[in-house]
C-alpha cells in the first residue's frame, strides 16, 4: 500500500494538515472533524492522480458558478470594451484584435496557465503588456477566474520608449512645411495651449471668454476642467479662427488615427523622430518649468489633478529661478485678480 502523503492532526481544536513530502504544516481552519478528512482525502487523491485534481476542482467550482467552464477571454474582452466613451471602446476592440493579444480571445479562463499569459507578453510590447493586464485585473475583480495565474511581482518588466516634447526649432519646421491652414493653426493652437489632440481639436468659440481672457475646456479623457489666460500670441490666433461653433471644424471632423497618421507623415518626411501630437503638451509643460512658471498654475493650465502627472510631463524642462525681487513685482498685481468659476469647480488662476 502506497504511503499517504498528507496527515491530519489536531490543536487547540483546530485541524492541520501535515505534508509528509515538504514537511510544510497548514491550517484548515475547521473543527468538523469530517470536513478535514474530506480535505486531506481529496489532497491524497489528486497528489496520486494529478488529472483528477483538474477534474474535482471544475466540479466544486461550477456549483457556484455554472458558467466558469465555458467562459473565455473574449467574453472578458467584450466587458472591457463596454465600459469608457465611444471612441475609447472602439480603441479597445481594436486593440483586442491584434497580435499577440489576440491569442487570448479563444482561450478559456479557467484552462490558462501562466506559460499562456508569459508567451504573449514577450512576443508583445507596452500596449500588450498594459491589455493583458487590463483583462486580467478585471477578470480577477469579477472572480471569473478562481485563483491567481501570474502573481504581480513575475509579471516581466516593459521598458517604455522615451518621450520627449517637440522643441521649438521643430515646431517651426513643421510649420514651414505644412501647406494644410487647418493642420497649421491646429499645431500652432496645441502649442500655444498644451491641449491633448482630441481636446485641443474640439476647442469652440464658447469656451473663451473674452472679458476676462480665459479659455476653458473640459478634458474629455479625464473630466478636468484646464484654464488658460490668453496671452497676446494666443489671443492672435484665436482670433483668427470662427467666432462661433468650433474653432477648427475641419479638423474636429476627423478621428484621433487620422490626425495622428497624418503629423506622423509630415514628421517622417521632415526627419523628425521621437514625437507625437502628444509631445505638444511635454513641450508646453517644459517650457513652463523652464521659465519657472509655478507648478500649480501649470497643473490647472493642462487640466491635471495629480501633482505626480503634471511631474512626468515636465520631466526635461530646467528651470532657471528668476530674482524674488523681480518675480515679486510681476506676481504682486495679479494677486487681486478674479478666481476663475466652472461649472464642476473653481480654480483660482493666480
Amino acid at each position: 500500500m502506497k504511503k499517504q502523503r498528507y496527515w491530519l492532526y489536531r490543536r487547540g481544536g483546530i485541524y492541520y494538515i501535515h505534508d509528509s513530502q515538504t514537511g510544510v504544516r497548514e491550517s484548515l481552519q475547521t473543527r468538523n472533524k469530517q470536513e478535514a478528512e474530506q480535505i486531506r482525502t481529496t489532497r491524497n487523491m489528486t497528489s496520486a492522480r494529478p488529472v483528477i485534481g483538474m477534474s474535482l476542482a471544475k466540479a466544486y467550482l461550477t456549483s457556484q458558478d455554472p458558467k466558469l467552464l465555458a467562459r473565455t477571454w473574449q467574453n472578458v474582452v467584450d466587458e472591457f470594451c463596454s465600459r469608457g466613451n465611444a471612441e475609447t471602446q472602439a480603441h479597445r476592440r481594436k486593440t483586442s484584435l491584434r497580435q499577440p493579444q489576440n491569442l487570448l480571445l479563444k482561450m478559456k479562463l479557467i484552462e490558462t496557465t501562466s506559460d499562456d499569459l508569459l508567451k504573449i507578453l514577450k512576443e508583445g510590447g507596452v500596449m500588450t503588456n498594459g491589455f493583458v493586464r487590463c483583462l486580467y485585473n478585471l477578470a480577477m475583480g469579477f472572480g471569473w477566474l478562481p485563483w491567481p495565474i501570474l502573481p504581480p511581482k513575475l509579471w516581466p518588466t516593459v521598458e517604455t520608449k522615451p518621450k520627449r516634447a517637440v522643441t521649438r526649432e521643430e515646431h517651426e519646421r513643421i510649420l514651414a512645411a505644412e501647406k494644410n491652414p487647418d493642420r497649421r493653426l491646429y499645431y500652432e493652437l496645441l502649442w500655444e495651449t498644451g491641449a491633448a489632440q482630441t481636446d485641443g481639436a474640439l476647442l469652440r468659440a464658447e469656451y473663451i471668454d473674452w472679458q476676462r481672457r480665459i479659455l476653458s475646456y473640459q478634458r474629455k479623457k479625464t473630466g478636468e476642467w484646464a484654464h488658460l489666460q490668453i496671452g497676446k500670441q494666443l489671443e492672435e490666433l484665436l482670433r483668427s479662427l470662427p467666432a462661433e461653433g468650433l474653432l477648427l471644424p475641419k479638423i474636429a471632423e476627423s478621428n484621433a488615427s487620422a490626425r495622428s497618421s497624418e503629423f506622423c507623415r509630415r514628421i517622417r518626411l521632415l526627419e523628425i523622430k521621437g514625437v507625437s501630437l502628444h509631445s505638444y503638451r511635454y513641450a508646453w509643460a517644459q517650457r513652463a518649468r523652464a521659465c519657472g512658471y509655478p507648478q500649480r498654475w501649470a497643473q490647472n493650465a493642462l487640466g491635471h489633478d495629480s501633482e505626480a502627472v503634471h511631474q512626468a510631463y515636465a520631466s526635461g524642462g530646467v528651470a532657471v529661478c528668476p530674482s524674488l525681487e523681480e518675480y515679486e513685482q510681476k506676481i504682486v498685481p495679479l494677486t487681486n485678480s478674479r478666481p476663475v468659476e466652472s461649472p464642476q469647480t473653481a480654480v483660482t488662476l493666480n
